[in-house]
């Protein structure tokens, strides 16, 4: 079994990590905040907290996103880290 951290301090480098996923997405495809923002039926502070790291999204809010870049949500949440912790 792996070992699994102690307590929940890994987690805002994750949310940080996925900020920044999702925003090298939206440039990647040209878009602005607004664009997705508005597309995704979202406000503009969601969209800013999420892409700096800030905040707690929702599945749903995730999901709205990853289809507006037609991006399997995966690529947003998906942990890069080579070092294998979550």
């Amino acid at each position: 079994m792996r070992d699994l951290p102690d307590d929940d301090s890994w987690i805002p480098q994750r949310l940080e990590a996925m900020g920044r996923t999702l925003q090298a997405e939206r440039m990647r495809q040209d878009l602005t905040q607004e664009s997705v923002f508005l597309a995704a039926g979202l406000n503009r502070a969601t969209l800013q907290n999420i892409e700096a790291g800030r905040g707690n999204p929702t599945i749903i809010t995730l999901l709205k996103i990853a289809r507006v870049l037609n991006v399997p949500l995966a690529r947003l949440v998906e942990d890069r880290d080579s070092s294998g912790t979550p």
